[in-house]
């Protein structure tokens, strides 16, 4: 068999084990230090609620999922049959970072070695039957991004996560440009970072400015999902490995998030009619 007829044969494993997955989601940004991984953790826990759960680290240089998922020391199970996930939370999480030798081993791979993992990771684990599968990207628009949009032209569409300053902004509207280039629908943007309330008046902080996300996804004509305000419990929980989102409930971030997903998933059945 060619390398053309064995890249062929995988391309059509991958498509195969995609079709086991009902909805599929990227959460992409348009540079890196807006909190995409946090919110893409976040989404799948809140997700995991009420429904089957994978989540696929496509950041092949800086996979930080297990970290923030209390499992960067698992290691993967591989047999004939394919790459078992790991699993937290009843969340199936696949990951580079569970393939490297310790957490200080860095990827240097130019871009076709980076495509060749994703396409193993696409076609070789063994999801089984899932409703969601998250799929965290790396910053930009570059390999990772483009490997994703070609290995699974049936995505349901994308979430951009921003912060509300003018330079991130820039940068998600490119993102958007992107997924409008590969066909990929986008379910809408998120403005994290916005706010954070004072501990000494309650009054609200606006470190990174306000509003930015919410305008750029009405020039974009795409769906404002919400804000996402600071919270510093976000930091030790995402430090500590523990789901955010379900530890601090009823915090002002957590309601935030869990509105997203609950909006996000109606609007996802009522496109399929179901």
């Amino acid at each position: 068999m060619s390398q053309k007829q064995e890249y062929e044969e995988r391309v059509k494993k991958a498509s195969e084990n995609m079709k086991e997955i009902k909805y599929k989601i990227a959460v992409i940004s348009g540079k890196g230090g807006v909190g995409k991984t946090t919110v893409a953790v976040n989404l799948a826990y809140a997700i995991s609620k009420n429904f089957k759960v994978g989540l696929l680290d496509m950041d092949i240089t800086g996979p930080n999922v297990p970290k923030m998922m209390g499992i960067e020391d698992h290691r993967l199970i591989g047999t004939e049959e394919g790459i078992t996930p790991s699993e937290v939370s009843g969340i199936k999480v696949m990951s580079m970072a569970f393939l490297l030798e310790d957490k200080d081993t860095p990827v240097i791979w130019r871009g076709p070695l980076r495509g060749n993992v994703i396409l193993q990771f696409l076609a070789d684990t063994k999801w089984g039957k899932l409703d969601y599968l998250v799929i965290d990207l790396p910053p930009g628009t570059g390999d990772e991004a483009l490997s994703m949009a070609q290995l699974i032209p049936d995505m349901d569409g994308a979430i951009i996560v921003t912060t509300p300053q003018d330079v991130a902004v820039l940068d998600s509207r490119k993102a958007v440009s992107f997924t409008r280039k590969v066909n990929l629908p986008v379910l809408g943007i998120i403005e994290n970072m916005s706010g954070l309330d004072c501990p000494h008046c309650g009054g609200q902080i606006n470190l990174f400015g306000k509003g930015g996300g919410e305008k750029a996804a009405m020039e974009l004509g795409v769906t404002f999902l919400g804000r996402i305000p600071i919270e510093p419990e976000i930091v030790s929980a995402s430090d500590a490995g523990k789901p955010f989102i379900f530890d601090y409930e009823d915090t002002k971030a957590a309601k935030a998030l869990q509105k997203i997903v609950e909006d996000m998933t109606s609007t996802l059945i009522k496109k399929r009619g179901e």
